[in-house]
């Protein structure tokens, strides 16, 4: 498949880095020499410096041969501007990096399609999502949720109090036989190797074990691991940035108790004005007597979206330090996020990673509906559309022939989502959350071609 990506940036290479180990044809465009000489020093593919939104610049990276066209770029205007062009000078499918999420909001009032551009992503939007997710699932530290919550991916790290320790996936089957969710990946303390779970594999102390769960599957997963499930309600964000600003508002309207601390005075008066159900406090969040003024040791879970990732991984510090039960910290350098919790933050969040994930879904094979990467883990979730013609339907699933290091965490059927056994028949129409190594997504994407 040919691909081009205009912006070399973060969201960009990225991008071009997860898609070149694909063998896909990618070209990446960009103003900046420097950003595309690291591209291509580092990557395996051809880079054109100029202005996407230039004609002779998309001709000369053959944009009528294109089947996708991504604006990654740092400017909305640019990126929109972009797919218009490509998409009238043969662009088969177009996706958009914006930050105004009204236009999200507005997509089919507004029709992007008409104009040319198929898809809209908001990393922004796309955060503050991840983030309220979070805090609806609290200790869970990677979540993400398949139509509507049919079925849910949760993960945590086993603590020797997790009832089902020391025992085999087959054994706790057995013992909990009405258990609505089934473990599909497994990384063990202190290493970086992702294991496929299969029955003779043995959950350990201080395992990071990913479940997909059907609906109550979350509750059952708290009591059998140990923790104690406590309801979040008292929220503090540190940041007035678009992500801030939409994660305050987006939790206010789910009626969370938002404090939002700001350092710069006019914009704390602005998002006052705009988020009146939330108190919003002007002062310098890294400032401990000003923390502890607001009662940060009452709060049930503190968000730092600064625009500077170590003031907001030194503040989810100082907030755990205060008894605060969860952090999240927004981080933009991805060697920060690949430490997660080995530095006592709950979770860390990446927007670019997010836009990135959410954009590759698009170019998979076979009727893939949603994708994401596991959290420092190499593995990736993937939800397949069963079509008629597929070699999967109407196989029952021990029959199907799945590679070792690939496995069915669930099934949604007529909105339903069910954790399939053996002897579950894939149907047409059904959804299918499949989670598998890099090395096997070809293999896996044939089953549902």
């Amino acid at each position: 498949m040919k691909i081009i990506i205009a912006g070399a940036g973060e969201v960009g290479f990225h991008l071009a880095k997860l898609l070149s180990y694909e063998s896909q044809e990618i070209t990446l465009i960009d103003t900046k020499k420097d950003s595309l000489g690291y591209a291509a020093e580092h990557l395996d593919i051809r880079t054109i410096k100029g202005d996407a939104t230039s004609i002779s610049i998309l001709r000369d990276a053959r944009i009528d041969t294109a089947a996708l066209f991504i604006a990654v770029t740092s400017s909305e205007t640019t990126n929109i501007t972009a797919c218009v062009l490509a998409k009238q000078l043969g662009a088969k499918r177009t996706i958009a990096r914006i930050s105004n999420t009204e236009f999200i909001d507005n997509k089919e009032t507004v029709g992007f399609s008409k104009f040319g551009i198929d898809e809209l992503i908001s990393p922004e939007s796309l955060a503050a999502s991840e983030i309220e997710l979070l805090l609806n699932q609290y200790g869970f530290n990677d979540t993400y949720e398949f139509e509507d919550g049919a079925l849910t991916m949760l993960g945590l790290r086993l603590s020797r109090t997790a009832t089902f320790v020391d025992k085999t996936v087959k054994e706790a089957a057995e013992i909990y036989p009405e258990l609505n969710f089934i473990p599909i990946a497994i990384q063990r303390l202190g290493t970086q190797y992702t294991i496929i779970p299969r029955g003779d594999t043995i959950f350990k102390e201080g395992d990071k074990v990913v479940f997909v769960t059907s609906k109550g599957g979350d509750d059952e997963l708290f009591k059998l691991s140990g923790k104690v499930k406590v309801a979040i309600r008292n929220v503090m964000i540190l940041g007035g940035s678009q992500i801030g600003f939409q994660t305050a508002k987006d939790l206010c309207s789910s009626k969370f108790n938002v404090k939002l601390v700001e350092n710069r005075r006019g914009k704390a008066e602005e998002l006052a004005e705009d988020i009146p159900n939330a108190l919003v406090i002007c002062g310098d969040g890294r400032n401990v007597d000003i923390l502890d003024e607001e009662n940060i040791s009452d709060m049930d879970a503190f968000i730092a979206v600064t625009g500077n990732s170590e003031t907001n991984i030194m503040s989810c510090l100082l907030a755990k330090s205060k008894g605060v039960k969860k952090t999240i910290a927004l981080v933009e350098n991805m060697d920060y996020y690949q430490l997660s919790q080995s530095i006592g933050i709950d979770t860390l969040i990446n927007k670019k990673l997010l836009a990135a994930n959410n954009i590759f879904r698009y170019i998979r094979k076979g009727e893939v509906v949603a994708m994401t990467k596991l959290t420092n883990m190499n593995a990736e979730l993937l939800e397949f559309v069963v079509k008629p013609k597929s070699k999967i339907t109407n196989k029952v699933i021990k029959d199907v022939k799945f590679p070792k290091s690939a496995i069915i965490g669930g099934v949604i059927r007529d909105g339903k989502g069910s954790i399939p056994l053996g002897s579950f028949k894939i149907q047409p129409g059904d959804r299918v959350v499949v989670c598998c190594l890099p090395r096997s997504i070809s293999e896996v994407e044939r089953f549902f071609s």
